[in-house]
């Protein structure tokens, strides 16, 4: 197999900086996230990749599977690959003994497979948290066969997710140099720059995710507090600064009220890519 980065090549940063991700991710339950929270938008992935029976298929950052059990249920073979092996632990878990099913831990910046290996790559609201976004944007390309297709889905940064990291920002410290913002995946011109120049039919689609699992901003900011890696790490690095903390509180239910209608419904932006394979 051939891979981007090879082993033994990753500087000490940068592997300190992908236990913090495997850290954060493991932290809380974003499984509750994935089942309460977003439980159809990995199916709309499946759908907009056509993925088909028999067809080889990649998840790449897939959390406990979100899009990858409804690419089995579509008849292909899926390989789950995440950096976090607890989360893939608990999609195994949860998946049960599925055919085609197969569940590897995996750095989304040096995929352990080989050139043009899978019909399709898809990432649900995953690899947009890879913090090298060319990196991650050449091993989807690498690991695709020629006319195979590329699809993700990803946060917006004008919508509610890409808001909240926006708001959760002064509260945490800043990155290391090089590492970019997630919800760049959102927006069109990034995702163009990263993967326009090896993919053809390049289509991206700005969608609303409907979102009805809080009875208001804060019970949505409560969850979140109780289960989303990044946003327990925003309130432990404040942990020992009780206004700091008061202050985070009020910024994510005042966001959460200003995305909720009056029963607490929310509607969720993100974008929607699908490209071929060069």
């Amino acid at each position: 197999m051939t891979n981007l980065t090879e082993p033994g090549t990753a500087t000490d940063a940068d592997r300190v900086l992908k236990a913090k991700h495997r850290a954060v991710w493991a932290s809380g339950d974003y499984s509750s996230v994935a089942r309460e929270v977003i439980p159809h938008l990995g199916a709309r992935l499946v759908e907009a990749a056509r993925v088909g029976p028999g067809d080889h298929v990649l998840d790449v950052a897939a959390g406990d599977g979100n899009a990858t059990i409804p690419a089995v249920e579509a008849g292909a073979h899926v390989i789950a690959s995440d950096l976090t092996p607890e989360l893939l632990e608990k999609g195994r878990e949860s998946a049960g003994d599925r055919p085609g099913l197969t569940w590897q831990e995996a750095d989304a910046e040096a995929l352990p497979f080989q050139d043009g290996a899978f019909d399709a790559v898809i990432s649900c609201v995953g690899v947009m948290f890879a913090p090298h976004h060319e990196q991650a944007a050449d091993e989807l390309l690498r690991v695709t066969r020629p006319g195979g297709t590329i699809a993700l889905a990803s946060w917006t940064p004008e919508g509610f997710i890409g808001q909240m990291f926006a708001t959760m920002k002064p509260f945490v410290p800043a990155p290391p140099p090089g590492v970019q913002s997630p919800p760049l995946w959102g927006s069109e011109d990034h995702v163009r720059s990263l993967l326009g120049g090896g993919t053809s039919e390049l289509t991206m689609t700005r969608e609303q995710l409907p979102v009805d699992r809080f009875s208001g901003p804060e019970d949505m900011r409560e969850f979140f507090k109780a289960h989303y890696g990044p946003t327990i790490a925003a309130y432990k690095a404040n942990a020992d600064r009780p206004e700091r903390v008061a202050e985070l509180d009020e910024a994510l239910a005042e966001l959460a009220r200003k995305h909720c209608d009056a029963d607490g419904a929310m509607q969720w932006e993100y974008l929607l890519v699908t490209g071929r394979r060069g």
